[in-house]
């Protein structure tokens, strides 16, 4: 059943990159399609993703703050369930870290993570980190 989803949270340090770029990746159309999606179009809240030919999926904005977080709710899936992408920056380290909250179905964590991690490579190679 779908509302039984697991959140799952990684943290990926991304240093030393600055938080705006990294904002501008996580958070605009033409960042997300850097590294997320082939295709990345907004309307609105409303953000269209496409990868190859086929898969298209519809997500909005739930929530967020300037070069801190972004929320997303695949207007598809579960209502409890969201993908969030957080910045967090040290002070001390001057390091910034990627905090990413997203929901798996039981027994496709695993799964989840590899894609995230997967994906966090691309990032980390467009931002230069």
């Amino acid at each position: 059943m779908e509302s039984m989803k697991k959140k799952i949270r990684i943290e990926y340090p991304l240093n030393p990159a600055s938080g705006s770029i990294l904002w501008g990746a996580i958070s605009t159309p033409s960042g997300l399609q850097r590294w997320f999606a082939d295709n990345v179009s907004k309307i609105n809240k409303t953000y269209t993703f496409k990868w190859g030919k086929t898969e298209t999926r519809n997500a909005e904005i739930l929530n967020q703050r300037t070069e801190s977080f972004i929320r997303f709710h695949w207007i598809d899936d579960d209502p409890k369930t969201y993908f969030e992408l957080k910045i967090h920056y040290n002070e001390l380290t001057k390091d910034h870290l990627l905090e990413v909250t997203d929901f798996a179905i039981p027994g496709e964590e695993e799964d989840t993570r590899n894609l995230w991690n997967f994906q966090i490579e691309i990032l980390r190679r467009i931002c230069g980190v």
